[in-house]
């Protein structure tokens, strides 16, 4: 199996909240709570170390609350590159519905400083070299500006590692710029970012179009329960997942970015990358927290998930 890097510049401790249904000014009763080290990075490396991979993990963590990441990233084997900096990383709530909506309220995090930056640079320059791929996802902390997360791009570029980029916004937008190896927006942060809209089959793929011819090898689009399209040279696939009891959408899409990375780095067919891609994201609505806990499920998703060849790949 491949050795794989992923960096969480933002992580948070996930606080997730059941409910039946969340009533805006009154008291909630809460069916269930639980707390989970996460941050986008932190989650897809899970998944990949379910799938079989050899994982590092990066980027910058709050001295005042380690104890939860430092448990996961024992538990979990991961070879540890975090920063640690002044302040407390942030909280984020989830309030998860019966029906499987999920209101988010995301904390700040601490003030990432000149020096903290330096010195995650300085261990990348010394611990990149050697991985397959990085795995680059999440928002940017307070005192990281999208500029320097463009030079960080191209750092992990220059060092030979295959980039794939999961993020939103200023990160996203600053991010394509260095012509990653991946990208994997959702329809609504893809439109943003290009200002298109890229609803239809049509739309992304003229979307995609103009991504490939900047750099990017393969643009992953997500839909939620519409499914997944993927554009690259040579072909142009979407895949629709089977219907599931939605648990918590929270790290569907970590889970589809872990899947994706998985099925490219093992030389897979483009077929069946992108039917277990899906099929993982699948198994992840139907639980709270992250990984592959059932693989006799994942081989039933899998068999479920309808894939379309579209009428031509992207070139």
């Amino acid at each position: 199996m491949a050795k794989i890097l992923t960096l969480t510049l933002n992580p948070a401790l996930d606080i997730t909240v059941s409910l039946d249904a969340l009533r805006p000014g009154h008291v909630n009763r809460a069916q269930a709570q639980q707390s989970h080290a996460a941050g986008k990075g932190l989650n897809v490396a899970q998944v990949l170390a379910d799938l079989g991979h050899s994982v590092t993990v990066g980027g910058f963590l709050g001295r005042d609350n380690l104890q939860p990441f430092e448990a996961l990233i024992a538990r979990r084997g991961f070879a540890d590159c975090f920063v640690r900096v002044a302040g407390e990383t942030r909280s984020n709530l989830k309030l998860v519905e019966a029906d499987g909506r999920v209101t988010d309220i995301n904390g700040q995090g601490p003030e990432v400083d000149d020096a903290d930056r330096a010195e995650l640079l300085r261990r990348l320059q010394q611990v990149a070299p050697g991985h397959d791929a990085v795995v680059v996802a999440g928002s940017l902390p307070r005192g990281v500006s999208p500029e320097w997360f463009r030079q960080l791009l191209e750092q992990l570029r220059q060092q030979g590692l295959k980039v794939a980029l999961d993020s939103s916004g200023e990160a996203l937008r600053a991010g394509l710029q260095s012509a990653p190896w991946l990208v994997k927006p959702n329809t609504e942060e893809l439109g943003e970012v290009l200002g298109l809209a890229v609803q239809t089959t049509a739309e992304q793929r003229a979307a995609a179009q103009q991504l490939l011819a900047s750099g990017v090898e393969h643009v992953v689009v997500s839909a939620g329960e519409q499914g997944v399209s993927w554009f690259a040279a040579g072909h142009a696939l979407q895949a629709r997942p089977p219907q599931v009891r939605v648990a918590s959408t929270v790290g569907a899409g970590d889970s589809l970015v872990a899947g994706m990375v998985h099925g490219l780095l093992a030389a897979e067919s483009p077929q069946q990358t992108l039917r277990r891609a899906t099929a993982i994201a699948a198994q992840a609505v139907t639980q709270v927290g992250f990984g592959i806990c059932d693989h006799e499920q994942l081989v039933r998703l899998e068999a479920a998930v309808q894939l379309t060849e579209q009428q031509e790949g992207c070139r």
